[in-house]
């Protein structure tokens, strides 16, 4: 029996999850007006399940925040629970645990996280 063939082509995965990542970036990195102190209480449409309390002064809780944000987080909430100076400082560890869609999305879109990568890493 011959396989169907479709005229309809299926998206791959990865450009889906490729096209949400980038509707949620910000316009500018300076956009980014999060807490640098505090604690951050994240709504449920964020995290359903686990923790939804991060201390942003503590490294750990702070990382854990970052990636929930950039994986579930909506455009405002991206802009409204993450700080600009707190994400460039800890791009250099944040970029290795999320999702390399995730990392290839906000280096694409904000070629100094890239570059300041490529510099620490020299």
């Amino acid at each position: 029996m011959a396989a169907a063939t479709s005229r309809f082509p299926v998206p791959n995965a990865g450009e889906i999850l490729r096209a949400r990542y980038t509707r949620r970036l910000p316009a500018r990195l300076e956009d980014l007006q999060g807490p640098a102190h505090g604690t951050v209480d994240l709504p449920l449409h964020v995290v359903w399940s686990g923790r939804r309390s991060f201390d942003v002064d503590a490294a750990r809780p702070r990382m854990g925040l970052y990636r929930t944000v950039l994986a579930e987080g909506q455009q405002q909430d991206v802009i409204d629970f993450l700080n600009r100076d707190l994400l460039i400082a800890q791009w250099p560890v944040l970029r290795t645990l999320v999702s390399r869609l995730v990392r290839d999305v906000w280096e694409n879109a904000f070629p100094e996280l890239a570059t300041l990568t490529a510099a620490t890493a020299a």
